[in-house]
């Protein structure tokens, strides 16, 4: 058991709440354990100007860590200033959900997904991507114009989890003291058809063989089903894939 009473295989307790704002398309709380993430999906019927004209559309993200969310206070990224670590998120954020769009489909329109960290115990940006595919949903869910009807813009579900190595064994969706101790951490992003999106694996201070990366990665892909399951019952009706 690890310190939270977790098996080695399980996730943190998962909780997505839709339309948690009224005021954008796409709105959703996510809680995994002690951290909590605000994405939000605005919808703006323009593209960046490198786009225009190509009958394509755009979708991206942004990552902040509010002031609160973590102890000490996290200081506030002014004046356009943003640290790698912010930019490196928002990034993976952006290429995970593209991974899973028809561009073409959503026409000449852009998407932003916000994500906002309230409270911060490790897993952010795991947590974000999942919780921004469900916003992404409800916000392409409200365009009633796109080129194709029949064409939806969404062609698979994505979803993120980290895994590591914590006192030589594997476990799943690290919280923060987890993550401080690993000798090996991990975050993946798969579609839910099982195909990787993203593999970001490092050894602190210490190598890890092929054999314990398999292990990471079947650990992972575990993670992923039950959070593309957690996905699937928070969108209810809405959810559209096999």
């Amino acid at each position: 058991m690890r310190h939270d009473g977790r098996r080695d295989n399980e996730l943190r307790p998962l909780k997505i709440k839709r339309r948690y704002t009224r005021t954008a398309p796409g709105s959703v709380l996510i809680q995994a354990g002690r951290t909590t993430v605000l994405c939000t999906a605005s919808v703006a019927e323009e593209v960046p100007p490198w786009m225009k004209g190509e009958g394509r559309g755009w979708v991206t993200a942004e990552y902040n860590m509010l002031p609160g969310s973590t102890s000490p206070r996290k200081p506030r990224e002014r004046g356009g200033k943003i640290d790698g670590r912010t930019t490196e998120i928002q990034r993976l954020i952006g290429r995970s959900l593209r991974a899973v769009v028809d561009l073409a489909a959503l026409g000449e329109r852009s998407i932003t997904v916000d994500c906002d960290v309230l409270e911060a115990d490790g897993g952010t940006r795991t947590a974000s991507v999942t919780g921004a595919f469900v916003a992404l949903a409800d916000a392409i869910a409200t365009i009633k114009a796109l080129p194709d009807p029949q064409r939806h813009p969404l062609l698979e579900t994505v979803a993120a989890v980290s895994v590591g190595l914590v006192e030589g064994r594997a476990v799943l969706d690290l919280d923060y003291r987890e993550d401080f101790a690993a000798s090996v951490d991990m975050n993946v992003v798969m579609t839910g058809a099982g195909r990787f999106v993203e593999v970001q694996g490092t050894g602190e201070e210490a190598t890890f063989s092929e054999q314990e990366l398999s292990s990471l990665v079947k650990l992972a892909r575990l993670g992923i089903d039950q959070l593309r399951s957690v996905q699937r019952r928070a969108l209810g009706k809405a959810w559209r894939w096999r």
